[in-house]
This record gives C-alpha cells, structure tokens and sequence, in this order.
C-alpha cells in the first residue's frame, strides 16, 4: 500500500488527470434495450447537455426532440424539450428565416451510474419514463502500452495510512479475445508493480470490469472493480475501487495515459 503521499490536493502533469478530477462525460448513444428504431443521444459540455430524442408520433412517424439540460447540482440534467422546424434539406442556399423553435415539453437526465440512467420527459401532457444505457455500436480495441499517471485515496474510519496519493506509470493493458482483460501498472514513483484482471463489460463507449482481481509486487492480493475506462483521442482513462487494501483501508482511483 505504499505510495508517494501529498499534503494538498493531487497535481500531476500532463500525463495525468485534470484537476476536475472523476466527473463522469456522458456523451454517447443511450437506448432502452429492447426498444429498436429509437434512442437518445447525449453530448455533454460541463455541466450542460445537448439531448436529441429520436422517437415516433401518435402516427408512428419519426419525430426528433432536442433537449437542453443544465445540472440541477445534485447530478441530474434537467430543462426545456423542443421540436424544430425549418427549410426543406434540398434548398441552396439554406433559409434560415423558416427555421422556428417550440418548447413541447421538458426533460430530465438522471445518472444512476456511468453506463445507466434514467430520461424522464414530457411531450404535449403525455409523460414518458424510460431506463436507458449506453448503446454499443462497435467493440473499441484498449490493448497496448501508455504512459500516465494516478491519482488515488486511502480511506476508511481505521485507516492507518489515510490520505491522497498521487504516482506515475507505464500501463501495459492486454485483451487477450477471450471476454476478459489485464490491466498491468509498473508504478515508477511507489516502485510497485500491480495488476488488475477480470472479464471485461462494454456498454457504449465505456468498459468496465465490476469483479477484478487486484494485486501487487508489495504482497497485496485483494479485489477491485475497475469503471469508465475509457479509449480517448490520446490513449486511455478510467477508475478503480479497491474496499479492502490493508490496514483497515479502502482504495480509490482515477488514471490516464498516453499511447506510447
């Protein structure tokens, strides 16, 4: 459990996380599984997302609504639906003075997890309740070797060695195409070694491995579940949460790399 300990808050450099630290992005295809021809689509910016519903009318014909949902500071997404209309796709130039914007309704967002949430909505008086997750278009490769860094915490009542540490690493992850994965950390600041490994869940954009087993050079065989890891445009991003780690304390963290 030894690792390079800071008195203030976490700090690394580029390689490692921003500041804003483990807000979840919810950008991505959602869907009520299930329910083929329709889906919600989320695109986050902050504390703000931009939300297109495709569904069906009372006549079963496409229809679009676009939300635009503010968090309400307790995680949720909330605020007005609309329905667009305006200039017919094969006018050149576009008019924009036929476009025209109605509110119809309103939307909330609930997060009950990172790939899971809940769209309440209303449209003209019909109330409308659907549990969504994130929809998977393609498997996304993860294997390969990055370099970054991990900010984490030690924590519970009894903890002998609570407080934040922060540490840099070269990642090997390796999908070895049998459903599972192996995330292998060479910690450079700590001198350990660790590995995480189970099998690996993908929902959208997201993967995740809810029973990982977790240990270390230093002696350290426990369990983990590893959340949000995540392809991005440079590399790799995710977290991890050990309950039981030694000493009377639980473990959490976030990391980031870049592809080598």
């Amino acid at each position: 459990m030894s690792r390079t300990f800071t008195l203030a808050f976490f700090s690394l450099s580029l390689l490692a996380l921003p500041l804003r630290g483990q807000a979840t992005d919810y950008t991505d295809l959602w869907w009520s599984p299930g329910e083929n021809g329709w889906n919600l689509t989320v695109t986050q910016s902050d504390n703000f997302i931009f939300a297109t519903i495709f569904v069906y009318d009372a006549n079963k014909q496409p229809i679009w609504y676009v939300g635009n949902l503010a968090n309400d500071g307790n995680g949720n997404y909330t605020g007005g639906l609309y329905v667009t209309t305006g200039s017919y796709f094969g006018t050149v130039p576009y008019d924009v003075s036929q476009f025209h914007v109605t509110q119809v309704g309103t939307a909330t967002f609930t997060p009950q997890a990172a790939d899971t949430a809940v769209l309440t909505y209303n449209v003209s008086g019909v109330n409308v309740v659907k549990n969504m997750q994130r929809f998977t278009l393609t498997p996304i490769l993860l294997a390969g070797k990055y370099s970054g860094g991990q900010a984490g915490t030690y924590s519970g009542a009894n903890c002998s060695g609570a407080g934040n540490y922060t540490d840099h690493f070269d990642l090997q992850v390796i999908q070895p195409g049998d459903g599972t994965a192996v995330f292998v950390f060479d910690y450079k600041d700590s001198g350990l070694t660790c590995t995480l490994s189970g099998v690996f869940q993908q929902k959208g954009t997201l993967y995740s491995i809810p029973s990982a087993t977790y240990t270390c050079s230093d002696g350290l065989n426990t369990n983990a579940s590893l959340t949000q890891i995540k392809a991005t445009s440079l590399g790799i991003e995710g977290v991890f949460a050990a309950p039981s780690v030694g000493g009377g304390c639980r473990e959490d963290a976030a990391f980031s790399g870049v592809l080598d």
